[in-house]
């Protein structure tokens, strides 16, 4: 079984990355150089986020609750204003934000077709969440 987080690895993280890419390109006029000393990856990758061949399994623009995030790292990246560890923490939000809103439960069905979703309690979207915190719960009585 794949973890949730080796999921987003493949998945959730190169669609955020993809989305500020593109945003710092398109709205900052950045060149793809830039983008990726800003971003930590080659150049080469940020072509393939901008020109969707890579990052494009999700969209994350859909995810409502995640665009402050984005917009304020590529706000902050542009203007020079974002250590590399200010970055981590941003991604690392976004794609907790991006698990919850239940985005990413199709892709871990599909990478391991015995997860039934209906189970799962580690992203815990909707009604999961009462049922983790009942379970913490219940471990911390005995």
């Amino acid at each position: 079984m794949l973890l949730p987080c080796e999921v987003a690895v493949k998945s959730v993280i190169p669609a955020i990355r993809s989305a500020i890419a593109r945003e710092l390109t398109q709205t900052y006029g950045l060149k793809q150089q830039e983008v990726a000393e800003l971003l930590g990856i080659t150049q080469t990758a940020v072509s393939k986020y901008t020109s969707h061949c890579r990052g494009a399994v999700i969209e994350v623009r859909e995810v409502t609750n995640v665009q402050p995030v984005l917009k304020e790292t590529v706000f902050s990246l542009a203007n020079g204003e974002m250590t590399k560890y200010e970055l981590a923490e941003k991604l690392c939000k976004a794609c907790s934000i991006i698990r919850n809103s239940g985005l990413m439960c199709e892709l871990c069905e599909l990478s391991d077709s015995t997860i039934d979703n209906s189970k799962c309690i580690v992203c815990c979207p909707n009604d999961k969440i009462e049922r983790l915190q009942s379970k913490k719960e219940q471990r911390t009585l005995y």
